[in-house]
């Protein structure tokens, strides 16, 4: 017979129990997934980590941060993405060519072969072939010219003309230079295609559709006035008032991010005013400006005035440092400092010219929601778009607008009103650089700015005086005993400035209009003096010495052991005419 038997009872066997960590780990960012072997010369501080929590207006670490992706991407594929849109056979940057590690206030350079003898010679323009004439309003003919032999600006770069001098040295040679025609003009370079000028830059049009071009000045702060003459557009061609249309002209400011194969108006980069009914046009937004019956039409002359802060107020705007009761007194005696301009740029071939090649401002997603926002967005937002509208303290620095700025329009001389205000700040970090393998990001390169900008439909045709001798004077430009003699500015009143008045004159503040032809003096005084401080800053590094990085091919400059052989020649840019 079986007896109960007390059995041993089954023990779980111990299952040791992991323990959570805090935090889930990170991934990896994509600069350490697929770092090169040689950290990029363009980090001061290879070893420090952005902080991903960085706000809009830290401009440093923003300038380092790289926004998160879902998917990850080969260098090869990153590297390709920088030149996005740009024609293959462009001279792009070899990070295996550049030179000793630049610091964080230092250009980018290049090893390059020597100068050719052609180099030393002046900077030719494009050449003009004639196309068309058409009859001017007051019975003369106009001469319109096809321009080719010179690049275009387009696909995210910007060319600028440029010579090799011989007290360069240090930064191969190369500096910037100014072809004719001199002054200041329609930029041919800074244009659509299919358009015609004159040989002076004064005089655009086009047989296609609306197509945009750019003046060659920058406009950052201050008062400035032009005009744009219609030498044909719509007129009234019988008794009843029935129009007939020889074409169509817009006239505005333009940035550089605005789009050349559109009118002006067209995107959030540009004001315009459109001789139809005389509307104003921001966004591609048609609003009734000049009064019923006032269109703009052949023979009229319609003048146009911007006022813009200082650029000591407009740094404080898009770094988030604005402070509305207190800083608006800064206006009364502006702080003039110079501006940090950083020009990352690199000399190429095109045909004859030889040019600096640099990468042009793109278009940020703000601006374009703001412009086209999204059926669907985050609660509380009109699509895509922050609540908020654009204002100098908005959270998103693309969206913030300049206090004491506006656009102002004349007609044959009359004041038609004020259709913009508050424009769009354009500084870094509100205008961005397209994103470059091996160039620092968010830098003002000192060619932002509100451009002169004319649009041309079918026919259309118009000219630019941009001064100093205008067909209508705006108020204010005259000098106070009227005696047709134009006012000029104080040297010590602006940024850049040639001296014509005593310092003791009471004009000369920011508020005075002056004329855009000006702006050109002042902008070449710009160039020369950033070409010199790149100049220095390259000799400074290399020990106060010039070293040749030529490999030995260069019998003015100090040979230096170490350096690798340069590039056998500058790349050639091939470009559709």
């Amino acid at each position: 017979m079986a007896t109960d038997v007390d059995l041993p009872k089954r023990q779980i066997t111990p299952v040791p129990v992991p323990v959570l960590p805090v935090s889930v780990p990170q991934k990896r960012p994509l600069e350490d997934d697929y770092a090169p072997p040689v950290s990029s010369p363009l980090n001061p501080n290879p070893d420090i980590k952005p902080n991903k929590s960085q706000s809009h207006d830290d401009v440093p670490a923003m300038a380092r941060e790289k926004p998160a992706r879902s998917k990850k991407e080969t260098l090869k594929k990153r590297e390709s993405k920088a030149g996005a849109g740009a024609d293959s056979s462009r001279a792009t940057p070899d990070p295996k060519i550049k030179e000793l590690p630049p610091n964080e206030s230092s250009p980018l350079r290049y090893k390059l072969a020597p100068p050719r003898p052609s180099d030393f010679e002046t900077a030719r323009g494009p050449v003009f072939t004639p196309h068309h004439e058409v009859p001017a309003p007051d019975g003369s003919t106009i001469q319109f010219y096809e321009t080719s032999e010179h690049v275009f600006n387009k696909k995210s770069f910007h060319y600028l003309h440029c010579i090799a001098d011989p007290a360069f040295p240090s930064s191969f040679y190369y500096r910037q230079t100014e072809p004719e025609p001199y002054g200041a003009h329609i930029s041919f370079e800074d244009a659509a295609t299919h358009m015609y000028m004159d040989q002076l830059g004064r005089h655009i049009t086009t047989d296609k559709g609306f197509r945009t071009a750019r003046a060659n000045v920058a406009i950052r702060q201050g008062r400035w006035y032009w005009e744009c003459k219609i030498t044909r557009g719509t007129i009234k061609s019988n008794a009843d008032g029935t129009i007939e249309s020889h074409g169509h002209v817009r006239m505005g400011f333009a940035r550089r991010e605005a789009s050349l194969d559109a009118p002006v108006g067209f995107d959030a980069y540009s004001y315009g005013i459109r001789d139809v009914q005389g509307q104003k046009v921001h966004m591609s937004r048609p609003k009734d400006f000049f009064p019923p019956g006032e269109e703009i039409r052949e023979g009229d002359v319609i003048g146009l005035e911007i006022q813009l802060p200082s650029e000591h107020l407009h740094r404080k705007v898009v770094q988030g440092q604005y402070n509305p009761a207190v800083d608006l007194l800064d206006e009364e005696d502006p702080i003039m400092e110079a501006a940090n301009i950083v020009r990352d740029r690199i000399p190429i071939r095109f045909k004859q010219h030889i040019y600096l090649e640099k990468i042009d401002y793109h278009t940020t997603k703000e601006l374009e929601d703001l412009m086209n926002p999204s059926p669907s967005g985050p609660s509380g937002s009109i699509g895509s778009r922050p609540p908020d509208k654009p204002n100098p303290n908005h959270q998103v620095p693309a969206l913030r607008t300049l206090p004491k700025s506006c656009i102002r329009i004349y007609k044959n001389g009359v004041l038609m009103g004020t259709p913009f205000t508050d424009l769009l700040a354009f500084l870094p970090p509100a205008s961005k650089p397209q994103a470059q393998v091996g160039a620092r990001e968010g830098m003002d390169d000192g060619m932002a700015g509100y451009y002169p900008a004319v649009s041309v439909f079918r026919g259309g045709a118009a000219e630019v005086n941009f001064g100093p001798e205008f067909w209508y004077p705006p108020p204010g430009y005259l000098d106070s005993d009227e005696d047709g003699d134009v006012d000029m500015v104080d040297a010590d009143t602006v940024t850049v400035a040639v001296p014509s008045a005593p310092p003791s004159s009471s004009k000369g503040t920011l508020d005075n209009i002056r004329p855009v032809a000006e702006r050109y003096d002042e902008q070449i005084v710009e160039d020369v003096v950033a070409d010199i401080v790149d100049e220095v800053d390259f000799w400074m590094r290399d020990g106060a010495r010039v070293i040749d990085r030529t490999g030995g091919r260069d019998a003015k400059a100090e040979t230096t052991a170490g350096i690798a052989p340069g590039r056998e020649e500058i790349k050639e840019l091939v470009q559709d005419d």
